[in-house]
C-alpha cells in the first residue's frame, strides 16, 4: 500500500450513496487500502442523495409500472422488474451485513415498511394492471402481490386516494406489504461516519475537484479547491467518480476513450410536500401511478409515505422541469460546458428523436400552481392547497450515450462507465440508482478489479449471501435472504 501523504490508492469524487457504498465495500474487502475523498459541498449526503432530492426511495419493482412494460401482442414482460428486485435485494443484504457488524446504527435510522401500491384509473389501465398482476404474481419473488377492484379494499389501503373520488370511475390497484422506504441520506451519513473511523479513510469536504491527469506512470492526478481557491492534489492509482451529475464533466477531462460519445440531459424536479401529521399519519403507502407520455422514468408519479430525519411526511411528484443545471447546487453552464465535439453527434441525435420528452418538459416548465395541485388531486381528490408547499428536487442527468445506428440515444437507469486498464470508474445516470448502488458498485468492482475478484469473492459472500447466485431463479434461496434481511433490518408484514 502507498504511504505517501500526497499518494492514495484510490481517490473517490463525491459524498453521496455512492462514493459511500464504494468505499465501504472496499474497506471491507481490503482493511490496509488508502482511500481519499472529496465533495464539493460543506457536507456529505447533501446533492441527490439528500432525502428531500432523492425521486425514489426503496425502488424494488414491486409498484412501478414503467419496469414492466406492456408489448404489442398485450402480454406483460416483467424481466425488468425481477432484475431491480434482485439488484434491490443485494443492497439490503450488504445493510443487513453492516447493521450486525455496528457499523451504521439501528436499521429504523434509514429504512421503514412502506407498502407499495400501484394505482391506475380508467379502463384500458386497468386491463394492463390486471395482466401485469398475473404476471408477477406469478413468480415467486411477487408472490405475495394483492390485486383489487374492490373500492371498500382500496379505501382500506389507501384512504387518501379514494375519499371524495367519483364512484363511478373505474380505478385498481395492486399492494405488497414487502415494500420500503430509504433514506439514502441518511445511510450515506451513517456509512461515511463509520469509514471516517477507520485507518487509511479521509474526507475532505468543500473540497471541488476540478481537473484529472494521468501521470506517466498510468496513476492519476486529481486537483481540488477549497473554497478560498486553494489548489490541493492527490495522486491515486484508481479513481472512482461518483459526483451525480457533476460525473460527467470529470470524465471528459479524464479523456479516456471509453468516455467519448457521452452527453447528459439535465432533468430539474420539484415536489409537493406536506408535513401534516394528520395527513401523513393517514397514509402509509407508496402510491404509484402511470407516467404521461413522453415523460422520462424519472417523473412517474407518485404520493409518497417518507421517513425523513425519523419524522414521517408526504410527498407528491416529482414535475419535472428544465435547468441547464447539472447539479442543485451546479452551475447553469453545466449543460453547455458538456458539449463538445465527441458528444455533439449523440446530442443532436436525441433531440432529433425525442420530441415527446421535449415537450412534455415544456409543458412540466409552463405549469402553474393551480395545474401542479389539479395533478395531486387526481391522486388525492381532497387535498386541500394548504397542507402542502413546494419542495425543489435534485437534477438529475440522463444519459446521452453514442449509438451506431441512430448515432446517439438516451440511456435511462444507470450506466457505468470504466476505463480499459481498470483505473478509473464513472457513474452517470438516475433511477433507480441509490436503491440498486450495491449492484451498480459490485459491477465496478468486477470490471476494475479483476485481478483481486478472486481473493475477494468469499468476503463478498459472506456480506452478501446470494451474490453469484440468482434469487429470481432460486426460490428457496430467495426465501432464505428475505428472511435474513427482514429480521436484521426489522421490517414488518414482508410476505413473500
Amino acid at each position: 500500500m502507498t504511504n505517501s501523504e500526497n499518494s492514495v490508492d484510490i481517490a473517490l469524487v463525491g459524498g453521496g450513496i455512492m462514493s459511500a457504498t464504494f468505499a465501504t465495500l472496499v474497506k471491507e474487502l481490503q482493511p490496509d487500502a488508502t482511500l481519499a475523498l472529496f465533495e464539493a459541498l460543506d457536507g456529505p449526503a447533501e446533492e441527490s442523495t439528500n432525502a428531500w432530492n432523492n425521486a425514489g426511495t426503496g425502488h424494488a419493482a414491486l409498484c412501478e409500472l414503467n419496469y414492466t412494460p406492456e408489448g404489442k401482442d398485450g402480454s406483460v414482460d416483467i424481466s425488468r422488474a425481477l432484475k431491480v428486485y434482485s439488484e434491490f435485494d443485494l443492497s439490503r443484504q450488504f445493510w443487513s451485513y453492516l447493521v450486525r457488524k455496528g457499523a451504521i446504527g439501528a436499521p429504523e435510522s434509514f429504512v421503514h415498511t412502506v407498502p407499495h401500491v400501484s394505482f391506475v384509473r380508467g379502463s384500458d389501465d386497468v386491463d394492463f394492471l390486471r395482466k401485469r398482476f398475473a404476471a408477477m404474481s406469478a413468480h415467486h419473488c411477487f408472490a405475495g402481490m394483492e390485486y383489487t377492484e374492490n373500492r371498500e379494499r382500496l379505501a382500506e389501503w389507501m384512504p387518501l386516494v379514494m375519499e371524495g373520488r367519483d364512484p363511478y370511475e373505474q380505478v385498481a390497484a395492486t399492494r405488497t406489504t414487502a415494500g420500503t422506504d430509504v433514506d439514502f441520506g441518511a445511510l450515506a451519513r451513517a456509512m461515511l461516519a463509520y469509514l471516517g473511523k477507520q485507518p487509511g479513510f479521509t474526507a475532505s469536504y468543500g473540497h471541488r475537484v476540478t481537473d484529472l491527469k494521468r501521470d506517466a506512470g498510468g496513476r492519476w492526478d486529481v486537483t481540488a479547491r477549497d473554497a478560498s481557491g486553494a489548489k490541493r492534489t492527490l495522486n491515486a492509482k484508481f479513481v472512482f467518480l461518483g459526483a451525480g451529475g457533476g460525473a460527467l464533466a470529470l470524465l471528459q477531462k479524464s479523456g479516456i476513450p471509453e468516455g467519448k460519445g457521452f452527453g447528459g440531459f439535465p432533468v430539474s424536479g420539484i415536489w409537493l410536500r406536506s408535513d401534516n401529521p394528520a395527513l401523513a399519519g393517514r397514509h402509509d403507502a407508496k402510491v404509484y401511478g402511470k407516467a404521461s407520455v413522453g415523460a422520462p422514468p424519472m417523473s412517474v408519479p407518485h404520493l409518497d409515505t417518507r421517513y425523513v430525519d425519523g419524522k414521517r411526511a408526504l410527498l407528491f411528484g416529482p414535475y419535472a422541469g428544465f435547468s441547464t443545471k447539472f447539479l442543485k447546487h451546479g452551475s447553469y453552464a453545466d449543460l453547455f460546458a458538456s458539449i463538445n465535439g465527441g458528444n455533439l453527434g449523440s446530442m443532436l441525435a436525441v433531440g432529433r428523436d425525442n420530441f415527446d420528452l421535449t415537450k412534455y418538459l415544456v409543458g412540466e416548465v409552463l405549469q402553474s400552481l393551480q395545474k401542479r395541485f389539479a395533478s395531486l388531486k387526481l391522486f388525492f381528490p381532497d387535498a386541500k392547497p394548504e397542507d402542502w408547499r413546494l419542495e425543489v428536487a435534485g437534477q438529475r442527468v440522463q444519459v446521452i450515450m453514442p449509438d451506431a445506428k441512430t448515432g446517439g440515444k438516451l440511456q435511462f437507469g444507470t450506466e457505468v462507465i470504466t476505463a480499459a486498464d481498470g483505473s478509473l470508474a464513472a457513474i452517470l445516470g438516475a433511477s433507480p440508482g441509490a436503491s440498486t448502488s450495491v449492484a451498480i458498485m459490485l459491477n465496478v468492482i468486477k470490471s476494475a478489479f479483476k485481478g483481486r475478484l478472486t481473493e475477494w469473492t468469499p468476503k463478498i459472500v459472506d456480506m452478501i449471501p446470494s451474490y453469484g447466485r440468482s434469487i429470481s431463479d432460486d426460490a428457496a434461496l430467495a426465501a432464505s435472504v428475505r428472511a435474513d434481511t427482514n429480521a436484521t433490518l426489522k421490517l414488518e408484514n414482508q410476505g413473500s
